[in-house]
């Protein structure tokens, strides 16, 4: 019952990333009205180096890719880690009100890579 859950959870998280990697590139999600000022700052400058936000809708679709299969999940993992690092101290000093959305993402990126701390393993021996 736990690893359906798991692979459930972890298709889910995929589709997640998938989804915002895909509107990096086809900019079909509509941009919240209300966004902080802060947040609007950051955003533009970030699009001024025309290759970031690319490779990150590529890290995002990649990891998502990754993480609907079992046997390539852990790689998803490590693939996506530091797109989430940029998300969450996004939340955290940026955009404090979608903080807790961002809280149960990284939870479940954790029991992702939890889940598989084995195969971690052994590439730090």
């Amino acid at each position: 019952m736990k690893n359906k859950m798991f692979n459930i959870v972890s298709v889910i998280f995929s589709l997640l990333l998938i989804n915002g990697g895909l509107n990096k590139f086809l900019n079909y999600m509509p941009v919240p009205e209300d966004l902080p000022a802060e947040l609007l700052n950051d955003n533009t400058a970030l699009m001024e180096i025309e290759w970031l936000i690319p490779l990150v809708g590529i890290a995002e679709i990649l990891g998502g890719i990754l993480i609907v299969f079992p046997k390539t999940r852990a790689l998803g993992a490590l693939v996506i880690f530091p797109v989430m690092v940029g998300v969450l101290l996004t939340h955290i000093f940026v955009a404090p009100s979608g903080l807790p959305i961002a809280l149960v993402i990284w939870a479940i990126l954790v029991w992702i890579i939890y889940e598989n701390r084995e195969k971690y393993l052994q590439l730090m021996t």
